[in-house]
């Protein structure tokens, strides 16, 4: 199945159940300082979800772009080594204020995965917290599952804060088969790629007070998180998310640059991969208003252009190019995220220009690097010099 299909079919599934569908927000969240950028699905739908904001729906479905770059979620230094890590990433997501609970989020669920996304229900396995019964209870008793594919786990809890709300999870894993490295959730070995979790079921249902106890919330709600790249990845039969067709044209354009041909090297390529993700997070964070910077978000920003040009650097790549891989994103890309075409002459010149000033710096540095090797009367770098580094 195509990505962009798969988006599609998601949120015609939970329009067809009587869900608004709703449109990605920014990555600049509104009205949230405390937050560098959107992170997940629910960001929208915080005060809805808390109940501080009455909306004129109570079911709400979406594909939010995220960034995961800084702040208590960061991926940043993870990607480009892993198969699922990501700066940038698509979270479809149904949601209930109030509406419906676990027993709908938990068939649904099942439905979409097996019927829509045609995954084989013996290579499926669910996490549930030890105390959530009810969740156990549907998934064994509606479902139909095998006790021993309903894994307890700790972990499975969501919290906001330290306080206010909070509730079980339960989440969806795919076992991808023994050609692959590692064990169920809850094993020694759960940290392989065998076991793949990519929907996660959240039911806040509880109000945490600040000696720690639990009280029932007046209105429990519902707030799910299906990782869109992973599930491309499922449906399309590939090892990693850099190999759905969400990437193709970006790494080909990328290979091309840094002169690679064989197409396997290519997708399994570090620093192609540091460098097709990054473009993805760059562009649309430009997209969405921030600019490359030295505080907050713009510093964040910067460093992942940066990245990506130092790994272009690694690839013996010379020339600006960082820049000339938004055409092939927005190809990929601007249907489902008109932004990325509308401002797609903008982020091309912030980022040209971005390029420019690293070279620039790139050569002051490797000039006072030069010279101080010169003037060396030991094997060492004296300290000054490499504070301006």
């Amino acid at each position: 199945m195509r990505t962009a299909d798969l988006r599609s079919a998601f949120l015609d599934f939970f329009g067809e159940r009587n869900h608004r569908v709703v449109a990605s927000s920014s990555l600049v969240p509104v009205n949230d300082p405390t937050m560098l950028f959107t992170n997940a699905g629910m960001v929208q739908f915080k005060d809805a979800l808390l109940g501080r904001e009455a909306r004129d729906y109570s079911r709400a479905a979406s594909c939010q772009r995220c960034v995961r770059a800084g702040g208590k979620h960061n991926d940043l230094e993870n990607v480009g080594y892993t198969a699922r890590h990501h700066t940038l990433f698509e979270m479809l997501g149904n949601f209930s204020f109030g509406d419906y609970f676990k027993e709908e989020t938990i068939s649904w669920a099942w439905q979409f995965v097996t019927e829509v996304l045609m995954l084989p229900r013996d290579q499926l396995w669910i996490t549930v917290h030890p105390t959530d019964e009810e969740a156990r209870a549907i998934w064994i008793g509606k479902i139909g599952l095998d006790e021993s594919r309903v894994i307890d786990l700790e972990d499975n809890f969501w919290t906001m804060g330290e306080t206010g709300p909070c509730g079980p999870d339960s989440e969806i894993f795919y076992d991808q088969g023994p050609e692959f490295v590692g064990g169920p959730p809850g094993s020694a070995d759960e940290d392989g790629d065998r076991f793949l979790e990519f929907w996660n079921l959240v039911f806040p249902q509880f109000d945490r007070a600040a000696d720690g106890s639990l009280s029932p919330l007046a209105t429990p709600g519902v707030d799910t998180g299906l990782g869109l790249e992973r599930a491309a990845a499922l449906t399309q039969g590939v090892g990693s998310n850099y190999e759905i067709d969400l990437f193709h044209d970006v790494i080909q354009r990328a290979g091309e640059f840094a002169a690679l041909t064989d197409k396997e090297s290519v997708v399994r390529d570090p620093s192609i991969r540091v460098i097709s993700d990054h473009i993805r997070s760059a562009a649309f964070l430009i997209a969405d208003g921030v600019i490359p910077g030295n505080e907050d978000r713009n510093y964040v920003l910067r460093r992942i252009i940066r990245r990506a040009l130092r790994h272009g650097n690694k690839l013996q790549i010379r020339e600006p190019f960082f820049h000339l891989l938004v055409e092939p994103l927005v190809n990929s890309m601007g249907e489902a995220y008109p932004v990325l075409s509308e401002e797609k002459a903008h982020i091309e010149a912030s980022l040209l220009a971005e390029e420019e000033r690293f070279a620039t710096t790139l050569g002051q540095g490797m000039a006072i690097l030069e010279s101080a090797i010169d003037e060396l009367k030991e094997p060492k770098i004296p300290g000054d010099v490499v504070f301006k580094l």
